[in-house]
């Protein structure tokens, strides 16, 4: 892993023109799209200026930022060190389109749910953006190689437009929807703390979220079994849950997901080939 970072600071330098003695916006190509992510190594606690908002990099001097399905083109990025300096650089964001995909066969209360479930939905959704909130100091993020949670055949992806049994969803789909057979394991991409773990959420079924550290997530979706809990740490590729069509679904996949803090990305850009 750290091979594949010194290579990053490598492709970033002749992507970006910096000075050898500049601080450096490590990415790599594939990253470097909506819906990716972009990773600054610079000195430790430097902080950063990127679309409005302001970020600290972390005490080993790394800072992770996702990109949203909608950002794209020239974009100002400004590090500042701790004496002060300041560098500032143009970052090119490519655009990308996305897919419409339309899903039948959804029971109607699943596409409009009635409303005395408007409560559970309303509070179950605060409880994941809580557990997405959190920004640990683990380096699973950024010093394991992820993998794909199953080996499955790719049914959905991220970004598309969806319409479930005709009835447009009001939101994108955010995740990679992978095929399996019921009751498959499902695997850790990348270590890290569990920090949610439902049997039953409205739409998402059996739900788990694991935090990778610096705000990265993965949430995994329509679980028919959840596996470990809240607080337990597991290792890339320890067994998490099992398969299954819980929650909005038609049927046995995995819906695997990603966020950097509140910034949904594409899982598919986290796997390393």
């Amino acid at each position: 892993m750290l091979n594949h970072f010194k290579r990053a600071v490598v492709l970033c330098c002749l992507f970006l023109c910096l000075p050898l003695s500049a601080q450096f916006i490590t990415v790599t190509e594939k990253q470097y799209q909506s819906g990716g992510y972009l990773i600054v190594q610079a000195a430790p606690r430097s902080t950063v200026e990127f679309l409005g908002h302001s970020y600290t990099l972390d005490a080993k001097g790394y800072l992770v930022i996702g990109l949203s399905r909608g950002v794209s083109g020239k974009k100002q990025i400004a590090i500042t060190s701790p004496s002060g300096d300041v560098e500032r650089s143009t970052v090119h964001i490519a655009s990308r389109q996305y897919k419409v995909q339309r899903v039948n066969g959804v029971p109607p209360s699943r596409v409009t749910p009635p409303k005395e479930v408007a409560k559970r939905i309303e509070a179950e959704a605060a409880q994941v953006r809580e557990a997405r909130a959190k920004v640990s100091d683990y380096d699973f993020w950024r010093t394991d190689a992820f993998q794909w949670p199953i080996d499955g055949q790719v049914t959905g992806v991220y970004g598309s437009e969806r319409f479930y049994n005709g009835v447009a969803s009001g939101s994108p789909h955010w995740g990679i929807d992978l095929a399996a057979d019921q009751g498959e394991p499902v695997y850790a991409p990348a270590g890290g703390k569990i920090v949610l773990a439902e049997d039953d959420l409205y739409y998402s079924g059996g739900t788990i979220i694991l935090d990778h550290g610096a705000g990265v997530s993965s949430a995994f979706l329509h679980l028919s079994s959840v596996d470990i809990k809240v607080g337990q740490l597991v290792k890339k590729g320890e067994r998490i849950a099992a398969v299954g069509s819980t929650g909005r679904s038609t049927g046995p996949h995995l819906d695997w997901r990603m966020n950097v803090r509140d910034v949904r990305v594409d899982a598919a850009l986290w796997i390393k080939e």
